[in-house]
């Protein structure tokens, strides 16, 4: 997907980073090194490189806290061995070490590894409680660009079933990290409220409440026959259906702590004419043609496989249509970036779409889809199937009932939205750390836990200032604080890239870092230094923050116990 970020190139052609306020420590840093490793190449009499280099942190903690391929990058147009380079600069940047370097090393064919002092640890330490949950890891980068996000979209034919969770906390979610990095961020449903399916519903109500079979492709879950109990004499079966089956989904989204902004229906483009005005212009623009009987459109100029019908040849829409329409009307909304959330089944309706748009003369470098791929139910090892039809249906509303809110919404957000998924339902129901919310959350209780323990022996925390932090020099320690840094640059990664679920990623690795430091490093008792004590409190505080701000940000509840 594109990227939303607003940073310009530095002269170096590395990426900046900018954060809300001031910019983060390790942004800091790392335009540090770049500018020390640019120094050193002229040093090295590598003077303006035509090719720009990297600076990235190594995947494994044995290479250092950031890795620079410059030597790699410009070994080639300078005329000189890479591995040779690299050791020159490594010399050069050893002899005057930027801020909090402690060691710099070369690796491979020729990597600048650098390794840091706990020096920088410390001072995140500080930005982080002083941030607090508001401003930590909150970023300016959206330059408050309007972003609309149509997801869910089910029709109103029924309740919510379990399918539908993935694109609801997606999208819930993804509005939340764009919110966090700038964005102004409208959250859409679309109502497909005309058309067969809502005439098939409705005569599946009037079925049922005469005490008959639904119609042939009708259906047939347990909900047609409560709601056809429900449902008054004399009404109109499929308006009564409707407003039942859209009460019910607002309720179960917002149990899954869902709200949206624009509820949009699909029966207000045909009474405003909206859908004649867009044919109108795609007539004006020579890209619409008739052949046998119906109306086409040339999507193949613009991309697609093959042309699509508009209108068939019975003078009734398509489906590709009203959704136009739809289209151009979130175009005429102002939004800089329209991002939609479809099923699986809607990858091969994306083309189509982009041409459609670039045959209104609309930019589709402003249009993305996020396609969410099947997720497979288990329970006691057995797959447990989902039908609204057939009557084979797993409720969302039951599933939350069964797991809560919380697990449902991070248990969907365990992997990228691009791969199918598993879910064990016996696992996401278990109070057991084999539970990734329960292992989450308890992080936090555990947290509170201490205050409640330091406030029992009165003991409180002292300024920060005259703190002694460097008294966190254990692994465990130092590890909990790298993992807090990286927050700020998870939620900005996520936002570019469209993917959540580093956000839950990130909060599973904070997790188990607190429990390590929990487990391994004794904050009160008669054998810890009152020093000690507290640099450890302080560092639960910026655990609390951290932690705090990962569960807001994927909309999870931090409990105080559990």
């Amino acid at each position: 997907m594109k990227s939303s970020g607003s940073g310009v190139n530095r002269e170096d052609g590395t990426p900046s980073r900018g954060a809300f306020g001031s910019e983060e420590l390790s942004d800091v840093i790392r335009d540090d090194l770049v500018d020390a490793v640019r120094a050193a190449l002229r040093a090295c009499g590598v003077e303006d490189p035509a090719v720009t280099f990297g600076m990235e942190r190594p995947a494994r903690r044995e290479h250092g806290d950031w890795s620079s391929n410059a030597a790699l990058a410009v070994a080639k147009s300078a005329g000189r061995n890479p591995r040779e380079l690299a050791a020159q600069l490594a010399a050069h940047l050893e002899a005057a070490p930027p801020r909090h370097v402690e060691r710099v090393e070369v690796a491979g064919p020729g990597f600048v590894n650098f390794h840091l002092a706990p020096t920088w640890l410390y001072d995140v330490l500080g930005q982080i409680v002083d941030a607090g949950t508001d401003a930590w890891a909150r970023h300016a980068d959206g330059d408050r660009r309007r972003v609309d996000i149509e997801f869910v979209s089910a029709n109103p034919t029924g309740p919510l079933h379990a399918g539908h969770a993935r694109g609801a906390v997606f999208g819930d979610v993804l509005a939340r990290i764009l919110e966090r990095t700038g964005h102004e961020v409208t959250r859409e449903f679309y109502l497909n409220d005309r058309g067969v399916q809502m005439q098939t519903f409705g005569e599946s109500l009037r079925a049922r409440a005469a005490g008959a079979e639904p119609p042939e492709g009708g259906y047939h879950g347990q909900y047609i026959i409560d709601w056809a109990a429900e449902m008054p004499a004399g009404v109109d079966a499929t308006e009564w259906g409707y407003e039942r089956a859209l009460a019910d989904q607002r309720e179960v989204l917002a149990a899954l702590g869902v709200a949206f902004d624009v509820w949009f229906s699909e029966r207000t483009l045909v009474a405003s004419g909206a859908i004649n005005t867009m044919l109108d212009d795609l007539r004006s623009r020579g890209v619409v043609y008739d052949e046998d009987g119906a109306t086409w459109l040339r999507t193949t100029d613009f991309g697609d496989d093959k042309d699509r019908v508009l209108i068939k040849s019975d003078g009734s829409y398509t489906y590709f249509t009203p959704d136009i329409a739809y289209h151009r009307d979130k175009y005429s909304r102002g939004f800089d970036l329209c991002i939609d959330v479809w099923g699986a089944d809607h990858h091969g309706y994306v083309p189509r779409m982009r041409a459609a748009l670039e045959a209104l003369g609309h930019s589709t470098d402003a249009f993305e889809v996020a396609i969410t791929q099947l997720v497979k139910l288990e329970r006691g090892g057995e797959e447990v199937k989902i039908s609204k039809r057939t009557g084979d249906l797993i409720e969302l509303r039951d599933l939350i009932d069964d797991l809560g809110a919380d697990a449902v919404r991070i248990t969907y957000l365990l992997q990228s939205i691009d791969t199918r998924q598993t879910v064990d339902l016996d696992v996401a129901v278990a109070r057991s750390m084999d539970n990734p919310v329960y292992y989450v959350q308890y992080a936090h209780a555990r947290i509170h836990q201490l205050a409640a323990k330091a406030a029992e022996r009165g003991v409180t925390r002292v300024a920060l200032a005259e703190v002694d932090r460097s008294l966190l020099a254990t692994e465990r320690e130092l590890d909990l604080l790298r993992r807090l840094a990286e927050l700020p640059e998870v939620i900005e990664l996520a936002a570019d890239e469209r993917a959540p679920h580093k956000v839950v990623t990130w909060l599973r690795a904070a997790a188990g870092a607190f429990h390590g430091f929990y487990h391994d490093c004794p904050v009160l008792g008669d054998d810890v230094a009152p020093g000690l004590t507290q640099a450890r409190l302080w560092l639960v505080e910026a655990a609390r923050v951290g932690i705090v701000v990962g569960l807001d940000t994927v909309g999870v509840s931090a409990p105080e116990s559990m």
